[in-house]
């Protein structure tokens, strides 16, 4: 039989949950419907989602259709949890897009097709409520085609909307034809000559689905059941099973963690090729080593490679030389389960194609690949914009919270847990206010620990405005490390994150230096002259140098006397600094592009808000009694800008926005960020920091 990873996305409460109900319970997995206001569905298992009737976390369940076997991944609708989303996306054949007839469109509707276009991957949409009063027919697929501007071929029509009554009839509507002879030279000859059997024209169909050309849209009520018997049908002839060789190396990737009842990790995975095996050591990493670190570092380690990184070179060198006993790390795997009929079952092996849960791997993060590296998951949605540090309650532990903290940055590693030693405070990254009052119920709920919240501020970026170089020798002028460093920084490209590069001869010191060096350049630019990221440049090593290996007669190594790894990871921070500041750097805040949608006649209301959030109207429209407004607008002002809209538009403006690039700020106070390392703007600080002394 063949299987289907197939993801339910949707924007929030366009009734995704409830659909994948409808769908068990037509398959025979479950015997009785659950309310999502009732918080009794199969998918929204924690105890939080049931309270609010969301979906928060990603849920696997299993159910077979005639000769296919479906992997249903429900997915989370709300914007702020769109990095659950991300993860998912990854491991899926095959997707339903699930729009309100009452509704339509939404801002996340649009962000999450542009997505499946991008990946493409098979999409089918449903177009759920119609038996909703104000539910739509013709004016939700004029929308569907004008705002996510996708070629859409109607398999049927709705009838009797907005009653108890409705249902869909199915049937291939007359446009179709045109929309898939768009696509098919062949098919377009053949209409033009007479005439398209239905047997080709279904075949077309399928084959244009599976290639993304076309998206079936459907349209139904998941309360009802009206149009899912026709959605069943097109799921099983229309998108593609999944593929992969079980003859092949292990190849799989973890795009979910949890913690067990015992507090032992539990890694879903996607299964791409071979077999997985309990007893089985497997090697994990690497995929997911780079994903954590975001689309910018890795561009930007993809640049320095093809600049001919020498320090990358002599890496590869020593892991063909064994270095792979102390990098990619392994693990045994103790159990694992697959999904099926709706159950959880114990398997003593999984294959290609499969989504297994996995216990025994205690490091494994999600993003890792599992087998052969390199199918770790990619960012496909911008990463947080928005932070705020957490302050805990009179009675919370702080060393508890801590621990709370890290486990839940596992499950979802965008939360980027940053702890302050100084100030003793820790900081979580966000996507938006829900998040942030969800992070708060689970440590309460999961954890018994009493948070409470700073008020969100906007995570910036720091851009080089200059070139610039430093030096520090050896045994001179104060320098208290048996090392010598010269870097030289100098701007580079947005996008292309940093590299690092040498002017020295890579023979000139033990290689362990070079590489303490580059570490602690790509961890020191992680705050830099205003305290925030720098994440495009590029670090030259201009000079180097080391105090070689002393011993004494009769006696062991004299560290002292002798370079180690620890001279060049303290001096680095001290040079680094100094080349930024001759360099210069300029704070960057996160701009979103928006469009706005209101009657024509609050125009004039509306423009002056917009220019007192510091956006930037660069397109101007009317359409009939509306007006569309497109542009810029700083991400820290999105979420107040939403709060004032209903009250602007008389409760008919809506916005979408989506994170687009980063701008100079231009207007208030240029932002700080407090630093969470030694230091090392301050010389004498940081010295007594690391060294316990000031000088030399």
């Amino acid at each position: 039989m063949h299987l289907l990873n197939l993801g339910i996305l949707a924007h929030v409460d366009a009734g995704k949950t409830s659909l994948t109900e409808r769908l068990l319970h037509a398959a025979g997995v479950i015997d009785e419907i659950g309310s999502v206001d009732a918080g009794s569905t199969r998918t929204d298992t924690l105890a939080l989602e049931r309270q609010r009737g969301i979906t928060i976390k990603s849920a696997v369940v299993s159910f077979p259709l005639d000769g296919v076997t479906v992997n249903l991944i429900d997915t989370p609708g709300h914007p702020d949890f769109i990095a659950e989303v991300e993860r998912v996306l990854g491991v899926l054949d095959g997707a339903v897009l699930v729009v309100s007839a009452v509704e339509g469109v939404q801002a996340q509707t649009r962000v999450l097709m542009r997505t499946l276009r991008r990946l493409r991957i098979p999409t089918l949409v449903f177009v759920n409520k119609i038996d909703r009063r104000g539910a739509r027919h013709e004016a939700v697929l004029a929308q569907l085609a004008r705002r996510l501007a996708v070629p859409l071929v109607p398999m049927g029509r709705p009838v009797a909307l907005g009653t108890r009554a409705a249902r869909f009839e199915p049937g291939l509507a007359p446009g179709a034809v045109d929309v898939l002879a768009d696509h098919d030279d062949a098919l377009l000859a053949a209409y033009l000559d007479g005439g398209i059997p239905d047997g080709r024209l279904r075949a077309a169909l399928a084959d244009q689905t599976r290639r993304t050309q076309v998206h079936p849209v459907y349209f139904g009520s998941a309360v009802t059941g009206a149009g899912v018997p026709e959605l069943i049908a097109g799921v099983e002839r229309l998108l593609p099973a999944a593929d992969g060789d079980p003859a092949g190396p292990l190849a799989a990737t973890v795009f979910k963690v949890e913690r067990g009842p015992a507090g032992e990790k539990i890694a879903y995975a996607r299964i791409f090729t071979g077999v997985l095996r309990v007893r089985d050591r497997i090697p994990f990493g690497d995929g997911g080593r780079e994903a954590a670190e975001g689309p910018e570092s890795r561009e930007g380690r993809a640049a320095g490679s093809r600049a001919g990184n020498r320090v990358a070179g002599a890496r590869e060198e020593n892991r063909a030389a064994g270095e792979s006993r102390v990098g990619r790390p392994e693990g045994r795997i103790t159990a694992l389960t697959v999904a099926e009929r709706g159950a959880e079952l114990r398997r003593e092996s999984a294959a290609a194609g499969r989504i297994v849960k996995v216990w025994g791997l205690g490091g494994i993060r999600v993003g890792d690949a599992l087998g052969v590296p390199g199918r770790g998951y990619e960012h496909h949605f911008a990463p947080p914009t928005l932070e705020t540090v957490v302050v805990p309650g009179p009675a919370t532990d702080r060393r508890a919270l801590h621990v709370a903290l890290t486990q839940l940055a596992e499950q979802d590693p965008l939360i980027d847990v940053r702890h302050d030693e100084v100030r003793q405070e820790t900081s979580v990254s966000l996507y938006g206010e829900v998040q942030k009052e969800v992070v708060q119920a689970t440590l309460a709920d999961e954890y018994g620990l009493d948070v409470a919240f700073r008020e969100t501020t906007t995570i910036c970026v720091e851009r080089l405005t200059g070139s610039g170089a430093a030096v520090e020798f050896n045994k001179k002028d104060g320098n208290p490390f048996l090392a010598t460093v010269g870097l030289r920084v100098e701007p580079a490209p947005p996008g292309t994150g940093v590299g690092f590069r040498l002017e020295v001869e890579l023979g000139s010191m033990p290689y362990a230096f070079f590489k303490a060096v580059e570490d602690t350049v790509r961890e020191t630019l992680g705050q830099g002259l205003r305290g925030w990221r720098i994440p495009d440049c590029t670090v030259t090593m201009t000079h180097s140098g080391y105090s070689p290996r002393q011993s004494h007669a009769h006696q062991g190594f004299d560290k002292s006397m002798s370079s180690t790894g620890y001279d060049f990871r303290g001096l680095t921070p001290l040079v680094l600094i100094q080349a930024l500041r001759r360099a210069g750097t300029r704070v960057h805040e996160p701009m979103h592009l928006f469009r706005l949608e209101a009657p024509a006649d609050t125009l004039g209301a509306l423009l002056p808000v917009l220019t007192r959030f510091g956006a930037l109207p660069r397109r101007t429209r009317t359409q009939g009694p509306l007006c569309l407004l497109e542009g810029a607008v700083p991400a820290g002002r999105v979420h107040r800008l939403e709060q004032l809209l209903p009250g602007l538009t008389r409760g008919e403006g809506e916005l979408e926005s989506a994170f687009d690039h980063y701008a100079p700020v231009s207007h208030g106070t240029v932002p700080e960020r407090p630093r969470t390392d030694h230091n090392p703007l301050s010389r004498k600080e940081y010295l007594l920091n690391v060294t316990g002394r000031v000088g030399g």
